[in-house]
């Protein structure tokens, strides 16, 4: 074959005509029908790849921040216990904790286990004697009262009760609920069991089930009499302004404290379930992105047998003067078209679904008349989805890497292409 036939035209990169190809490629035509399958599996296995990583990373980011709200909300950052000696001078440790920079509330609690019955119904409870004015001060019960008031809680012998304990006992505000306390008056016989019924003045809704069904506030003196602690208190729960800084309040909170007191923060209270959701999350995103890995290989698999049949347009092609740099783009634009439309779609797929994932688990709950997301299993009473921009962003990124990597080997494989040996039968 004469050699000016196979003289190179020097163009400009990504030119016209190499996009023009390659949209006429990534048509379907009837012949190469089996080729457009496989690119429009690719194009399926990126879009739900990305979509599916970005509602999954983004529910798990919803479930951790939602229950370190929840929890954070009513569990102290820090929990102040006694050494050596009963906490009797709690309201003087209290006081001088409270004054320690960036922390914004010290409240002596008295915790003890109860049976919470009524004439329909009883359940198991965690009671919690605190003052009033520190349970104001925690705004996840504050402001989510649903029948009520805490005015006045201290006054009375009043207890606040989560919304699920109260519907499971058939009760309401203004009823009264009888508490029995294992431990009461000691008699010759032995410890007989304290049963007292309080009337009801509150009745919360934090959003986590655990807490709405096992938590009931009681005023700290009548919680000190009913537990047999007339002069001291259980711990001190500390609250400070950055929960993710705790480290840096140790020091000062022990030093304030002005007494032995032996310290537990959130992190170590909750160890053993964020520790298990971080995993989770973890092994999600690896899993999850062998789906985009996969739908990569698709793209090589089509290009390839793209290749295969576009051999004698090639050599045509190169013939009248394209380089194999044209070739090698003609190709590479075909298959990283499908990755960038995949991923792109994929992402508002998943961005959509996340913005409205609450409304349909509903909807499908609906359809399928079951409870697709039980309180009891899950402590939250909704999906929770929060969007990371960083994280998606690596999502976006890693999808785009893969669908362009996986274009190289069968684009320098077309441009690599012999043209006498690809025209010589045909």
């Amino acid at each position: 074959m004469d050699e000016t036939m196979t003289e190179t035209v020097q163009t400009a990169p990504f030119a016209p005509f190499e996009w023009m190809l390659s949209a006429r490629y990534l048509r379907a035509r009837r012949k190469e029908g089996f080729i457009s399958v496989i690119a429009g599996f690719s194009f399926l296995g990126i879009m739900l790849g990305v979509a599916t990583l970005i509602i999954v990373m983004a529910v798990m980011n919803g479930f951790r921040k939602e229950l370190l709200d929840k929890i954070l909300g009513l569990n102290g950052h820090i929990l102040v216990q006694p050494l050596e000696s009963p906490l009797t001078d709690w309201k003087d440790v209290a006081e001088r904790i409270s004054q320690v920079e960036g922390i914004r509330l010290a409240a002596p609690v008295v915790d003890g286990q109860a049976l919470a019955s009524s004439p329909w119904n009883a359940s198991g409870v965690l009671v919690r004697g605190i003052r009033s004015d520190d349970l104001n001060n925690l705004t996840s019960i504050a402001k989510n009262i649903k029948q009520g008031s805490l005015e006045g809680f201290d006054d009375g012998q009043g207890v606040a009760i989560g919304r699920r304990l109260a519907d499971q006992l058939s009760l309401h505000a203004g009823d009264s609920v009888t508490l029995v306390a294992p431990k009461g008056a000691v008699t010759p016989m032995g410890t007989t069991p304290r049963i007292k019924p309080y009337k009801i003045v509150a009745v919360f809704e934090i959003g986590m089930s655990e807490y709405d069904l096992g938590f009931v506030f009681m005023p700290l003196a009548e919680a000190q009499a009913y537990f047999n602690r007339s002069s001291d208190v259980t711990s001190i729960e500390v609250f400070t302004t950055n929960p993710d800084h705790i480290d840096a309040f140790r020091k000062s909170v022990t030093e304030a404290a002005g007494r032995p007191v032996f310290l537990v923060d959130w992190r170590q209270r909750n160890s053993t379930f964020f520790n298990a959701l971080q995993v989770e999350r973890n092994v999600m995103f690896l899993i999850l992105t062998m789906i985009v890995l996969v739908a990569a290989l698709n793209i090589v698999s089509g290009l390839i047998m793209l290749v295969k049949d576009k051999g004698s347009d090639i050599a045509i092609l190169r013939t009248m003067g394209a380089s194999q740099g044209s070739i090698m783009r003609i190709f590479l634009i075909t298959g990283a078209s499908i990755g960038v439309v995949g991923t792109l779609v994929g992402f508002f797929v998943g961005l959509v679904i996340c913005l409205n994932i609450e409304s349909i688990r509903q909807f499908l709950s609906w359809l399928t008349s079951t409870e697709l997301f039980s309180p009891e299993l899950y402590f939250l009473s909704k999906l929770p989805a929060e969007i990371d921009v960083g994280e998606t962003t690596a999502v976006v990124i890693m999808a785009l890497t893969l669908s362009f990597l996986a274009t190289l080997y069968p684009s320098w494989r077309a441009a690599r292409l012999d043209p006498v040996e690809a025209l010589r039968y045909e």
